[in-house]
């Protein structure tokens, strides 16, 4: 498979150069974390989507962290979350993002926007009524969220219910709750119809996202929701929170927990970002020896043989034992079936997939660089 067919494939299916897609990060940096574990002096490659899982990675102390993504539109994202590190408190960090109620955070960015670069700065200047709204739900995803929330949910529960949903409970009394009062007909109904594969790849993602999907979404997140509400702690779970309420309330994503700042904000000079697709920069050799990546759930985007021919490139540019992770929603990608004698699956991607606050992947991967 040749690099150019690689690097066209996904591009050649969605808009990846104008629209904020996601901004948040909608993986679970804990078990990222856990699972890569970053030692200092790793290189560590990252897709930076949003950002978040990027910082998250860098406040374990490596000696580079190299964000990469084809959107220029996510790396104005990452940017910013960068200049609000140096800028602000981290109690106006939560303000600007959303995670807390706000009614400065145009005064906030102006703060951080000399720390922007120009195309970064035009790409904030021309969205103040989404600043002011809080960064972390300027994303289309975080649209379709809120469409979800302010629409369809009122439909099917009182807001005293779900109040109700994020209340700390014990699993048995989850069950209960779940059972008795979450998952009733009109819930149902109005989830199959707003989580299908129309309604999603519309106003969520994009529609070409579910080109090799093997299972309905509406099917397949059904099941997930009632994991994230009775197996996993709602109350403990910021994507919960923010999908039920717009904010992330007690819980917070790793890297905006209070114990993380000062690490993050200490080691931003280790930190570079590309606008290229991962295969370019391999190319180039912006990534050669890399001992950790992030890679989001890129391959679910492109076919089996160039989802191959990139774990290949990526093994190729990997010291020995590297790690790889990465995230499958709906459609399953495994580099060590594809390249048993490269990669070997480490036992530990289930027990933490089973734990994963972002419930809605169906698998969690977790890989390591044998040759």
């Amino acid at each position: 498979m040749t690099t150019d067919a690689l690097r066209s494939e996904a591009a050649a299916h969605a808009d990846f150069t104008s629209i904020l897609r996601y901004a948040q990060v909608w993986e679970d940096a804990d078990i990222l974390v856990e699972g890569l574990a970053v030692r200092p002096g790793d290189t560590v490659l990252s897709i930076a989507s949003a950002g978040d899982n990027t910082l998250s990675l860098l406040a374990q102390r490596p000696a580079r962290v190299v964000a990469v993504d084809l959107n220029p539109a996510q790396l104005a994202a990452l940017e910013l979350r960068v200049a609000a590190y140096r800028t602000l408190s981290h109690a106006e960090l939560l303000e600007l993002v959303g995670s807390r109620p706000s009614v400065g955070r145009g005064t906030l960015y102006a703060r951080c926007r000399a720390a922007l670069s120009p195309d970064a700065r035009r790409f904030w200047d021309s969205r103040a009524d989404a600043v002011a709204r809080g960064i972390g739900a300027a994303g289309k995803f975080e649209n379709y969220f809120r469409i979800f929330r302010e629409r369809v949910l009122p439909l099917v529960h009182r807001r005293a219910t779900v109040e109700a949903a994020l209340a700390p409970r014990d699993p048995a009394a989850r069950r209960a709750f779940h059972d008795d009062r979450w998952d009733t007909w009109r819930w149902r109904l109005l989830f199959r119809m707003f989580f299908s594969e129309t309604v999603l790849g519309r106003l969520g993602r994009d529609p070409s996202f579910f080109r090799y999907a093997e299972r309905s979404p509406a099917e397949h997140l059904r099941d997930r929701v009632r994991h994230a509400l009775v197996d996993l702690d709602p109350s403990e779970n910021p994507y919960v929170a923010w999908i039920l309420t717009g904010e992330h309330r007690a819980a917070l994503p790793h890297a905006l927990r209070a114990e993380h700042f000062d690490a993050i904000r200490d080691h931003l000079d280790r930190l570079e970002w590309h606008c290229e697709p991962l295969e370019t920069l391999a190319d180039r050799g912006v990534i050669d020896g890399f001992d950790r990546a992030n890679l989001s759930n890129i391959f679910e985007y492109v076919s089996v043989p160039n989802a191959t021919a990139l774990l290949e490139r990526l093994c190729d540019a990997a010291t020995p034992g590297a790690r790889l992770a990465y995230w499958n929603l709906l459609v399953p990608r495994h580099g060590a079936e594809y390249l048993p004698r490269r990669l070997r699956a480490l036992p530990d991607a289930r027990r933490l997939h089973d734990a994963d606050k972002t419930f809605f992947y169906g698998d969690f991967v977790l890989e390591e660089v044998v040759a």
